[in-house]
C-alpha cells in the first residue's frame, strides 16, 4: 500500500530487470524481440526496449494498450500512400451503385452513414478497441502466468526479492502482449481491404474501404479494376448492413468470442520447462513457443462446443453476405472470378491472422461457409429475400448448424410443408412398403372382418 515503507527488494528486482534490458545482462535485446515473436528491426527492438523500461516505472497493472495502438499506427504508416482523388471517386461511385444492387435483392435497410475510405492507419486505429477486447482475456492470463512461474521458479532464499514483483511482471507481460497486438493489427491493416473483411464486425454499423488495399487486391487479376471496386463495395456494404438491421449481433458475437477467449489459460508446466531449459543465446525455442501457441494447452470439452457455435454463426453470417453479393453482382461480367478469389484468400487467410489465432485461440475464418452459402441460397430460391431476411430479427430465428447440414428441413418450417425426403428417407419408405405388402393392408382386413369367416 502506498502508506506502507517499500521494500528494497523491489528496487532490487527492478535493477535487475533494467540491467537485462539495458544490455548488461546475458540475452541480446534484439534476441528478447525475437523471443517475444516480433520482427529484427532495429527500431522495433529500441521501442520494445524503451516501452519495457517503462512498464518497470509504472505504477500501473495490466496490459498497456496505449502501446498497441502506437505500434499498429507505426507499422500502418509505414507503406501507406496517399490515394489520388480520382482512386477516391471511383471508390465512393463503386459504394453507390453497389448501395443501389443491394436494395434489389435484400429487405434489409441501407446504412444511416455514408461509408468511408480509410488510410491504413485510420483502420488500424479505428478498429483496435475491438481486437483489445478479444484479446485482453489472454492477455491478462499470460501476465498471471509468468508471475505464477517467476514465484514457483525461485529458490527460497530468494523469497524476499519477488514479495511484490508480480505487479512488475505482469506489466513486462503486458508489454510484451500489447507489442505482438499492435504487430498483428499493424501487419492485418495492410492486408484487409474493408471494415468487415476478416469477418466480424470491427466498426459499429459503419462500412469502409482501404483504398491503398483494394488497388493491392485487384492487381495482377486480369479483371477490370472497376469491376473488382464494385464487387468488394457489395460485399462491405451487405456485411454492414447485416449488423446493423440485427442490432443484438454484434453484442452477442463479440461477447461470445470474449467469453471463449476467457476460458484459456496457460500451460504453466510448458512455461516452467521453457524457463527451465532456456538457453539465452538461442532463444528460438521460446518464440516458436510464443508464436506457435503451443503456450495454449488443448481446447476443452466446453471450449470446443463453444467453439463450434461460433464457427457457426461466423459461417451463417459470412455464407448469407455471399448469397446477397452473388444476386447483388450478376450484372458483373467477371463477378465469378472475383468471387473465387475472395473464398481462395479467405480460406488461406494471412501471417498477421495466422498471429491472431495464436494470442486468442480462435480461427477467424469459419471452416463451413460453402455449407452455409449453400443453406441460404436454398431458403432464398424457396421463399424469397424477406423471408430470408427476416430470420435475423431475433437469436431465435437464426439457423442453426442443423439448419446448415439440412436446409429442407429449415424450408419445411418456413413454409408450413413436410421437408423432401433424402435417400435415407426414401430407403426406409420402401422398406416399410415392402414389409407392408407381406401384411393384409387396414382396409383388407376390415374387409375380412366385415365379410367374417369364409363359407360362413
Amino acid at each position: 500500500m502506498p502508506d506502507e515503507p517499500r521494500d528494497d527488494s523491489d528496487d532490487e528486482f527492478r535493477d535487475m530487470l533494467r540491467a537485462f534490458l539495458s544490455g548488461e545482462g546475458d540475452i541480446d535485446p534484439s534476441r528478447l524481440a525475437s523471443a517475444a515473436g516480433l520482427p529484427n528491426d532495429p527500431e522495433l527492438v529500441s521501442r520494445l526496449i524503451g516501452q519495457l523500461q517503462q512498464a518497470l516505472a509504472s505504477s500501473g497493472d495490466g496490459v498497456n494498450w496505449g502501446l498497441a495502438n502506437e505500434q499498429a499506427r507505426t507499422i500502418a504508416s509505414r507503406s501507406s500512400v496517399v490515394t489520388l482523388p480520382q482512386e477516391r471517386t471511383q471508390l465512393e461511385q463503386a459504394l453507390s451503385i453497389a448501395a443501389l444492387w443491394l436494395d434489389e435483392v435484400t429487405s434489409v435497410p441501407p446504412l444511416p452513414r455514408t461509408p468511408r475510405l480509410m488510410s491504413r492507419s485510420e483502420w488500424a486505429l479505428a478498429t483496435m478497441p475491438v481486437w483489445t477486447q478479444l484479446a485482453e482475456p489472454v492477455a491478462l492470463s499470460i501476465a498471471n502466468a509468468l508471475t505464477e512461474v517467476l514465484r514457483e521458479q525461485t529458490p527460497e532464499e530468494m523469497a524476499g526479492l519477488l514479495q511484490n514483483a508480480g505487479q512488475i511482471m505482469r506489466n513486462v507481460g503486458g508489454t510484451l502482449f500489447a507489442m505482438q497486438l499492435g504487430q498483428v493489427v499493424g501487419q492485418l491493416s495492410t492486408e484487409v481491404v474493408s471494415g468487415g473483411d476478416v469477418g466480424i464486425p470491427l466498426l459499429d454499423e459503419e462500412a469502409a474501404l482501404i483504398p491503398q488495399n483494394v488497388a493491392a487486391f485487384a492487381s495482377g487479376l486480369g479483371i477490370p479494376t472497376d469491376q473488382v471496386q464494385l464487387y468488394l463495395a457489395v460485399r462491405e456494404l451487405a456485411h454492414a448492413r447485416l449488423f446493423r438491421h440485427a442490432k443484438w449481433l454484434r453484442l452477442q458475437l463479440l461477447t461470445s468470442i470474449t467469453e471463449f477467449a476467457s476460458g484459456i489459460r496457460i500451460d504453466t508446466e510448458r512455461l516452467e520447462q521453457l524457463a527451465a531449459d532456456f538457453d539465452p543465446q538461442n532463444p528460438e525455442e521460446l518464440r516458436e513457443a510464443v508464436t506457435s501457441g503451443a503456450l495454449i494447452p488443448p481446447k476443452t470439452g466446453d471450449q470446443l462446443a463453444a467453439l463450434a457455435r461460433l464457427e457457426t454463426m461466423l459461417a451463417l453470417i459470412e455464407g448469407w453476405v455471399d448469397t446477397v453479393t452473388q444476386r447483388a453482382t450478376l450484372r458483373l461480367p467477371r463477378a465469378d472470378a472475383v468471387a473465387e478469389t475472395v473464398k481462395r484468400r479467405r480460406a488461406s487467410g494471412g501471417p498477421a491472422e495466422s498471429a491472431f489465432a495464436t494470442l486468442v485461440g480462435l480461427e477467424l475464418r469459419p471452416r463451413r461457409l460453402r455449407e452455409a452459402a449453400a443453406m441460404w441460397q436454398a431458403v432464398t430460391d424457396a421463399v424469397g429475400p424477406e423471408r430470408r431476411d427476416d430470420l435475423w430479427s431475433h437469436p431465435d430465428l437464426v439457423p442453426t448448424g442443423e439448419d446448415v447440414d439440412d436446409p429442407q428441413a429449415l424450408i419445411a418450417r418456413l413454409t408450413g410443408g413436410a421437408p423432401e425426403p433424402d435417400e435415407f428417407d426414401r430407403a426406409i419408405e420402401e422398406l416399410l412398403d415392402d414389409v407392408d405388402g407381406e401384411r393384409p393392408h387396414e382396409d383388407d382386413r376390415g374387409r375380412q372382418e366385415d365379410e367374417g369367416p369364409a363359407g360362413s
